[in-house]
């Protein structure tokens, strides 16, 4: 079956290639020499990022295991990651929002680099105190850095469909090229140099900390609300308000935590998918390849996204109706293919049916991510923006550790159809999201041409 791997992952190459190789000059925006340094300075930055983040995912349960700790307990760990985004996020955020967005960035690069020193104790207490940092950290990575590019790049006066290509580029680096070298390098650190479980997460911390140089020697400082009087329970209470009271908001924040808490669910569940048998499969280049098909995702994302034209409030529907698709196939398959009875060997043909859907929603991973970024910086108000983005991730927090804490008491077949039906329903939120936001944009259009109107007239009046 080691054919099959490189098939898929082959494939996937040289299409990414193909679509990059073939971009028209429409489709890669063009664009002034001050974006571009911009947007060069910012990749650059995020990539760092990214690669502290990727170099320890692999390597953090494995880490736990070698310290003696078993399942339970390394649930746990994981649990008071998310349970720590989940109740210092919307602090955090807020704190970005007033004390600038530079300074949270900076805050993220220490407080990550102090979770990864905490790798080095085998001491549970030690450990589960590296995890609420890495929850602390993970709440600053998805919300001030967007905050600050957002905010910067309208402060700096370049247009919104610029915005587009930093976020696709973004993407298609930092969550898919990055990704797979930090793979890659990850895999030479622990194996090939045998420098053990702990060197991947030291070599994050010196990621991050040339990613905080830069950040301190090149970055300007930008705010949401810097007003002296609001505390920071105002500040929640101005963004909950923002929530409440405009309904594009509202489904933005649902479908988010439906895709990515149906996305943090994925993660957990490829695994014993692909192998329900103790399948040897090779899971560090599965990794690569559902990375390039993320890349995949991305530039597709950016072809959509450099036409004005195309709404991404219309083509996201169809990519949520895809995406529940490709993680209902463990569903039919279980149905519909006759399971193996023997352990070990390679993997099924049942587990290649899911690898390909496995990569299908890896592709639209690739589309969601800068598609929702280019949504909210349309809708969530600037002077909340990172309160209201870590408000969002709240109920996915709540869901992931629901599920970390129930994976063993459901089949693998129920907890991926009730993935699927969430997916579904995101893209009927986005279909009534689509549908608000059209209605806006002709009744905008009409009033301005109202305006215009009276204001031809007016001479005639005289």
């Amino acid at each position: 079956m080691e054919f099959f791997y490189w098939m898929v992952f082959g494939g996937l190459a040289a299409v990414v290639a193909a679509l990059e190789l073939s971009k028209t000059s429409r489709d890669r925006n063009n664009t002034s020499s001050a974006f571009s340094s911009f947007k060069n300075n910012y990749l650059l930055v995020y990539s760092l990022m990214m690669a502290g983040d990727w170099l320890q995912g692999p390597y953090v349960y494995y880490l736990y295991s070698q310290y003696g700790f078993g399942k339970g307990d390394i649930g746990h760990l994981f649990i008071a990651g998310f349970g720590s985004s989940m109740l210092f996020g919307t602090i955090v955020g807020s704190l970005a929002d007033k004390q600038g967005r530079k300074r949270a960035s900076i805050t993220y690069c220490i407080t990550y680099i102090l979770s990864c020193a905490t790798k080095h104790s085998p001491e549970y207490k030690i450990l589960m105190v590296g995890r609420v940092l890495g929850g602390i950290a993970t709440s600053l990575l998805f919300s001030a850095f967007e905050s600050w590019l957002v905010a910067e790049h309208f402060k700096r006066g370049f247009d919104q469909q610029c915005l587009s290509v930093t976020f696709s580029q973004a993407i298609f680096l930092g969550n898919g090229l990055v990704a797979i070298v930090a793979g890659l390098f990850g895999n030479v650190l622990v194996d090939t140099l045998a420098l053990g479980p702990v060197a991947p997460f030291d070599a994050a911390a010196c990621f991050l900390a040339i990613g905080m140089a830069v950040i301190m020697s090149s970055w300007t400082e930008n705010y949401g609300d810097p007003s002296e009087n609001k505390d920071l329970l105002t500040q929640f209470k101005g963004a909950a308000a923002a929530i409440a009271s405009d309904e594009k908001i509202t489904l933005l924040g649902a479908i988010q935590s439906l895709f990515e808490g149906s996305m943090y669910t994925f993660v957990f569940l490829w695994t014993p998918a692909l192998s329900p048998n103790g399948e040897d499969i090779p899971h560090g280049f599965i990794f690569a390849t559902f990375m390039l098909a993320s890349m995949l995702g991305s530039s597709i994302a950016s072809r959509l996204m450099a036409h004005s034209s195309l709404k991404v409030e219309s083509y996201m529907q169809i990519v949520f109706v895809i995406s529940a698709f490709a993680l209902f196939l463990p569903v039919i398959t279980s149905l519909l293919v006759v399971p193996s009875g023997e352990k070990g060997g390679g993997i099924s043909f049942s587990g290649c049916i899911q690898l390909i859907g496995f990569c299908t929603f890896e592709a639209c991973v690739g589309i969601f991510w800068p598609s929702i970024m280019k949504m909210r910086s349309q809708y969530i108000p600037e002077e909340a923006r990172s309160t209201i983005m870590n408000f969002f991730r709240i109920p996915l927090n709540i869901f992931v550790c629901i599920v970390l804490y129930n994976v063993d008491a459901y089949p693998i077949v129920f907890m991926f159809g009730m993935c699927s039906v969430f997916l579904f329903v995101a893209s009927l939120l986005q279909k009534r999201l689509r549908f608000i936001a059209e209605n806006q944009r002709s009744r905008s259009q009409e009033w301005t041409a109202m305006k215009e109107t009276d204001t031809e007239a007016e001479p005639l009046n005289i």
